[in-house]
């Protein structure tokens, strides 16, 4: 269906009427069509939940409150237009390919904007000038983008909002990309910003009360006893194995992907990284609720965040291990990376409400949200750490990686 000017959307109407009503069905159609069966192929070992961003453009939305990751897409850019113009061969991969002319890119994890489509147009854009670069017609060129994200994604609202600029033809892929998504040798170029550090599933032994890994009281594994730490990091590990796998499979011969990964640098203290702070204010947060008779200390001790961030040396290692691409580039984004405080108001909560509220709700229902992020709103303005810019809450590594000539 064409809207005006706007991106053009790869039909689907044959396999599910719009809008999208049952997501998670077209997601199931799609991959009979494409892999054969739903068994036939590897898949992510997810749970069969999943809780994305706040959909939708109200106030607490992702749309809305995603300015910190929008800031290290943009300082991508010159990186992403760099690794192109050194290590893409567009001779090769377009106009020598079985579908001449086409390029295609994902971007894994690409919640509902407007992030996403600074990143796509960037990586268009770089293309067209690697073109250029090398003689060739750009305007030959016809773009296929995929966005991907879990099938409870708000893909309504991420296409209500693309760009009316008719450069690229637009699909949403739904599905955990920590298994495949897409047929063998298709993509041209993936990437993901600001998704990785999320896991497949809470490792399953912080649920266990006779594990030594049984993480009572806390909600994730920092101040953990270490069977927490390698729970979490043995997690993090597996899911990067079929991360890597299910894109090595996906991506042509000398295929470019690029990440943004946030990574804890080596030797910070806790008490400085903001994120680690957050996370502290909340769990203390659950803990006030409980001894209010508001939430069961049971609920509280069966629930962890199902992140993990990596150091950049970890993250490395993973990398060199899976063996299916070469690191072309990883280094550390340049850019302000502190959280500053603007104003005594909610402006520090509504970024992390919108990436943790579905979490949350999922868990302990939707009874006590409002007042849980009261509460814990009012622990983080009475918190030091926000009074002042911090450049050490996390290093944000990019990672250029290229998909190695089978």
């Amino acid at each position: 269906m064409r809207l005006g000017s706007a991106p053009r959307i790869a039909p689907l109407s044959f396999l599910c009427p719009s809008p999208l009503k049952d997501i998670s069905l077209l997601s199931s159609r799609i991959k009979r069509l494409i892999f054969g069966s739903d068994s036939s192929f590897p898949m992510a070992d997810t749970p069969a939940a999943s809780y994305p961003m706040i959909g939708g453009d109200g106030r607490s939305s992702y749309a809305h409150n995603s300015s910190f990751q929008r800031t290290a897409v943009e300082s991508a850019q010159a990186l992403i237009n760099e690794g192109i113009s050194e290590n893409l061969d567009i001779k090769q991969l377009i106009f020598s390919s079985p579908s001449p002319n086409t390029f295609s890119i994902a971007d894994l994890g690409c919640s509902v904007g407007p992030n996403t489509f600074i990143a796509v147009q960037n990586i268009i854009e770089s293309v067209k000038f690697k073109c250029l670069a090398d003689d060739l017609c750009s305007e030959a060129v016809e773009f296929q983008v995929f966005f991907n994200d879990h099938v409870s994604n708000d893909f309504n609202t991420l296409f209500k909002s693309l760009p009316c600029d008719g450069q690229y033809l637009a699909a949403a892929v739904p599905g955990s990309f920590h298994g495949r998504l897409f047929p063998k040798a298709s993509l041209h170029f993936a990437h993901s910003s600001y998704s990785l550090q999320w896991l497949s599933r809470v490792p399953q032994e912080l649920l266990d009360k006779k594990s030594p890994a049984w993480n009572k009281g806390r909600i994730c594994y920092f101040g953990a006893p270490s069977e927490v730490f390698e729970a979490y990091s043995a997690q993090f590990a597996k899911d990067m194995e079929s991360f890597l796998n299910s894109r090595a499979q996906e991506l042509v011969n000398g295929g470019l992907m690029a990440l943004i990964v946030p990574c804890f640098p080596v030797g910070i203290p806790p008490s400085q990284c903001p994120i680690i702070v957050i996370i502290a204010l909340l769990e203390a947060t659950l803990m006030d609720m409980v001894n209010m008779g508001l939430v069961s200390e049971d609920k509280v001790d069966s629930f962890n965040l199902p992140g993990y961030n990596p150091t950049p040396q970890e993250l490395r290692s993973l990398i060199d291990r899976n063996g299916c691409f070469s690191i072309e580039k990883m280094e550390p984004l340049v850019r302000n990376r502190g959280l500053v405080s603007e104003s005594k108001n909610q402006n520090h909560i509504l970024p992390v409400r919108a990436a943790w509220e579905g979490l949350i709700k999922g868990h302990f229902g939707s009874e006590i949200i409002d007042e849980l992020f009261d509460l814990f709103n009012k622990k983080v303005l009475e918190s030091p750490i926000f009074s002042q810019v911090n450049n050490n809450q996390v290093q944000e590594m990019f990672v250029l990686l290229k998909h190695r000539v089978a």
